[in-house]
This record gives C-alpha cells, structure tokens and sequence, in this order.
C-alpha cells in the first residue's frame, strides 16, 4: 500500500477503507511515512472531510494504534469526562474524586493548556510534587487502587493522535471536524471505557463561538461513540464568561479544594461540575434520575467524602496532600494588584477570551507549546457578571511575578470588561443537552440522525 495513493483518493473525495485508515494510523504512529505526505493527506481530509463511518474506523485504527487500559476485570462502570476547553474551567479537579467517590472508576486523561485556554495536567502539576505522566501498568494499578487516576497522554497511548495533532497544528487543520473527532474519542477508546460526558463550551472563550458550531461537533462526536459502543452524551455550556471565580492553575485548584470542602459560592462552576456529574450517573445506572444523581453528589461534597478520595489521589499522585487542608501552600506570585470598579453599575460584559489573554500576559498559560507556565499566577474574580458595584469596589485581584506583567494583562482584560447601568439578560449555564435516541436501538448499531434534546 502505498501512501501517495492514499493522498490522491482522499483529494478526490473518495472513502478509505478499514484497512487503509488503519495503515495510515500506524504510519503515524510508527513514523514509517514523512511528514510533509501525511500533512498532505491531513489536507485533503480538512477539504473532503470524511463518511461517518471513515469517521468511527479512523478513531477505532488511532485508538489502536499502541496500548491500551485493560480495565475489564473492574466490574463497575467506567467513565470520563472530556471538555472542549475554557477559561476557569478546572470542573475536572473536583469532578473526578467526586465520580469515584460515587462508585464509578475514572481514568481520566487530560492535556495542557495552549493558547487562552487552561489544562488540567498544569493546574494538577501546580500541586508541589504532584505527577501526571505514568506508564500503563502504573495506571491500571492505581485506578484498581482507588478508582481514580488523572494522567496525561504517554508516548505509548494513542500515538498515531499524538503526531497527528502535532502536524494538525503546524498545517492549519486543527478545525477540521473528523479530525477532532477523531482525536477526542481515540485517546477515550484507548481508556477502555463505558460511557463518555462531552463537555462542549460555546462562547466567547470557546473553539466554538456558536451553539450551531457546538452542536455539529456534539452531534459528530455523539454517532462516532455510538458505532464505538461507547454511550455518550453531550451537554452545551456557556463559555462568554470566566467559569467560577478562579483563572489560574494554582488559583483553581484552591478552588476546587473549597468546592470539596463544601464552598458552593463559585455557583456556574458548581452548576457545571454538578450537571455533568449527574450525566455521568445517569448513563453508567448509578441513579434512576438527574435529580437524584444531582442530591447523591451534592451530599459527596457536603460530608467531605470527595476531599478525602482528592486527598487520596494527591497522597498516591506523589503531590503534597497537605495543601487539602492548608492551601497556601500552593505556589502564588510575589506580585498583587486589586482591579477595582471604575464607576457604579452593574457589571454587563466580562469576556472570557480576552480574561484567558490577560491570563497568559500574567504567565499562567502558554502562548507557544515550549513557554514555561507561572503556576501562581492568575486572577480571582470578587464579582462576576450581573453584580451590582460602586465606585472604587474591588472586582478582582491579579497576581503576577513582576508588575510589568499585571500593566500589559489589566489592559487587555478591560478591553473585555464593561459596567453599564442596566442588567444584562441573563444567560442559562446549560444551553443544551445532546442524548441519541435510543429507543429500539442497541450499541453499535448504525445510529439514528434523531436526537432527545433535554434542555
């Protein structure tokens, strides 16, 4: 089989079979091709994208394109959560001890934060000592511990999207939708799982700046999981805003351990982490309803049970497990500037793209894949969007290691901010919920265009 015809039948929009999807994952992650052919072939698929069901083989080939968990001795259901990326969005520190807690095993595989958006393995490395990269045997031996692991993509796990996102990257091809696909569901095939929650933002402060865009990729990702045997189901959130009242690694996981300890005043981050929660119990049967999945968490989080299996990960994790009752021992930048309100109103617009920037000017995240992150570094919100404020209030704290920093991050978040004096029409959380139509339909049969929207 030779790569260069491969190349020629996608650019003229003709279907790969099984076997050719599989040859192209292994040329991936083998490196046996050159870049510039499979760059090429990337190309061609971003212009004459890809059949549904080129779409479910080409994650299936990926997914198999080097280990994979072996869970299956493991009698309870297996679940994660994956998000599309936001700013503030730390739902996974608190979601995954919480599910675990609730009798599920969670392998949950994160990235890095890159551009305006943070990652989870960054704000769990912000914890001192604590580790994210693993061999397999270490994480199977760790999830049939407690349950839980929170791990980050090795060389040796879903390799052929390794390299794929690499050159998706440097090609301009990162918005084609059977390569997301792809990428998201072949690195969650190769975690041996159950069911799957997709966390799909829409915003401002998302990949996705329409509900329209989102529901494309929710529905794609909903009939490629269903073909996998892998029950999905995606829900919509609002991203114009920072989620919670944290931006910043070390400054989420701070408030993640308040969330755990039982703080619900970050109430869209709870709203978030609940909702997508309760999913979760739903599709893996722990709970008969949303409303009762929704009772069994809170009380997770109110009786501590869901700290203590954090404390646990942390202990296991090689981190300091201290920081669960003492959080300053967190790292935190030497510099600190109050934004206050510049007049009284109500505060009408914060946008989240431009709060990710600024959080980047700070040096919490990364502009370039090589940029060293500051893990103290970031913003706390003391009001959000819809509160009433006076002159002179303070709004926000910035933190930062030199105050050149905190000037170039300041301008770039006002360009986003906005009093006025009248309430903006308040947006729901929750836009959407996405569920296929099961009815007389088993998994991994052909799935059904038709969708039970829950909103």
């Amino acid at each position: 089989m030779r790569f260069i015809d491969l190349i020629e039948k996608k650019k003229l929009g003709q279907a790969h079979t099984p076997e050719e999807l599989r040859f192209i994952a292994q040329a991936a992650a083998k490196g046996s091709v050159p870049d510039y052919q499979l760059s090429a072939w990337l190309m061609a698929v971003r212009w004459q994208k890809m059949k549904d069901d080129e779409i479910a083989e080409m994650t299936r080939a990926m997914a198999q394109s080097g280990e994979t968990l072996n869970l299956k001795s493991l009698k309870r259901a297996k679940i994660d959560k994956h998000s599309t990326g936001g700013v503030g969005d730390g739902v996974s520190l608190v979601l995954a001890p919480l599910l675990a807690e609730a009798g599920l095993i969670i392998p949950m595989m994160s990235g890095r934060g890159l551009g305006h958006t943070g990652g989870t393995l960054d704000k769990l490395e912000s914890i001192p000592g604590f580790r994210v990269r693993f061999s397999k045997p270490e994480i199977e031996s760790q999830i049939k511990k407690i349950g839980v692991c929170l791990f980050g993509q090795n060389q040796d796990i879903a390799p052929a999207d390794r390299k794929l996102y690499q050159l998706r990257d440097a090609t301009s091809t990162v918005d084609s939708l059977p390569l997301i696909v792809s990428s998201i569901l072949s690195k969650k095939m190769a975690e041996d799982l159950d069911g799957l929650v997709l966390d799909i933002k829409v915003g401002s402060g998302a990949i996705f700046k329409t509900a329209q865009e989102a529901e494309a990729l929710a529905q794609a990702l909903i009939e490629t999981s269903h073909r996998l045997k892998l029950k999905a189901v995606a829900v919509l959130t609002a991203m114009d805003e920072p989620l919670g009242r944290a931006v910043g690694n070390a400054l989420e996981v701070k408030q993640a351990i308040e969330v755990l300890h039982g703080d619900f005043s970050a109430k869209d981050f709870v709203e978030c982490t609940l909702s997508l929660g309760a999913w979760a119990l739903k599709i893996a049967q722990k709970s008969r309803s949303l409303d009762e999945s929704r009772k069994i968490l809170e009380k997770l989080l109110k009786n501590g049970k869901a700290l203590k299996r954090m404390e646990e990960i942390i202990r296991l994790q090689g981190g300091d497990a201290r920081v669960i009752k003492n959080p300053s021992l967190l790292p935190k930048s030497k510099k600190t500037f109050i934004f206050k309100a510049p007049q009284s109103g109500i505060i009408n617009h914060i946008d989240a793209r431009k709060t990710g920037e600024a959080a980047i000017l700070l040096g919490a995240g990364r502009s370039r894949a090589e940029d060293t992150i500051d893990p103290g570094a970031g913003i706390i919100f003391f009001k959000k969007m819809g509160d009433a404020v006076k002159h002179g209030e303070a709004i926000a704290a910035f933190y930062a290691q030199d105050n050149q920093k905190i000037k170039e991050a300041l301008a770039r978040f006002q360009e986003g901010f906005f009093i006025s004096s009248n309430k903006a029409k308040e947006k729901p959380l929750v836009i959407k919920i996405l569920v296929p139509s099961f009815r007389n339909l088993k998994i991994g049969t052909i799935p059904s265009k038709n969708y039970e929207e829950v909103v």
